[in-house]
């Protein structure tokens, strides 16, 4: 028990540092309050999902090639730059009638959290680091049902913390004035767009100097 609760602490901690993913929830939630914010995480999920099973069945390794790597991090800069000049461009036409749930579909912020953490590069280096040491030290000493089990103890971990994300973006929206609320969406898009020129240098690297 105390195992799988560690297991739950280390999800935790893998998503608290702040990123891309919890820039958009924050942003997604002061727009259209916790569903879109925690969608915007379930979709997070689903692709970190797809690489714990990539790393468990031994193919992310083609992923580890210099000119694949080059291309998500390229493609991570125009997702994560486009996301956040939206939000920017945004950011000051925040009325009163946003508050009151007049956004986009909770399909659309699925499937924004769902790119962003799929052609995020520094995913596949977690999963592929992390999870990968785990793995292999975890099936020399566990049976396969608990490495199942942990796992998905680190996917609870991310879960509740998008959950927790999700709720305070959610209180933000209740609790603050409509100037704050637009400031904090301004910087949420500025930190993307940070996030996105620093996978857009990470490629320009991998391309050209490599």
């Amino acid at each position: 028990m105390n195992i799988f609760i560690g297991y739950i602490f280390l999800g935790l901690s893998l998503s608290a540092p702040i990123g891309p993913i919890n820039a958009a929830q924050l942003d997604k939630g002061i727009r259209g309050g916790f569903w879109h914010a925690w969608f915007i995480g379930l979709g997070a999920i689903s692709a970190d999902i797809i690489y714990m099973l990539l790393v468990y069945f031994g193919v992310i390794h083609l992923l580890d090639a210099p000119f694949v790597k080059a291309f998500l991090w390229l493609f991570g800069f125009f997702v994560l730059l486009y996301t956040g000049i939206e939000s920017i461009k945004n950011a000051g036409a925040i009325t009163v009638a946003d508050m009151r749930g007049n956004e986009a579909s909770l399909a659309s912020s699925f499937l924004s959290g769902f790119l962003m953490s799929l052609f995020n590069p520094l995913s596949i280096l977690f999963w592929l680091g992390i999870y990968g040491s785990i793995l292999a030290k975890a099936a020399n000493t566990y049976p396969m049902q608990q490495l199942l089990i942990y796992s998905g103890a680190i996917v609870l971990g991310i879960l509740l913390w998008d959950v927790t994300m999700a709720a305070a973006s959610s209180v933000f929206r209740k609790l603050l004035t409509i100037g704050v609320l637009r400031t904090i969406s301004m910087l949420s898009g500025l930190s993307l767009v940070g996030f996105g020129f620093y996978f857009g240098v990470q490629a320009v690297q991998l391309l050209f100097f490599h």
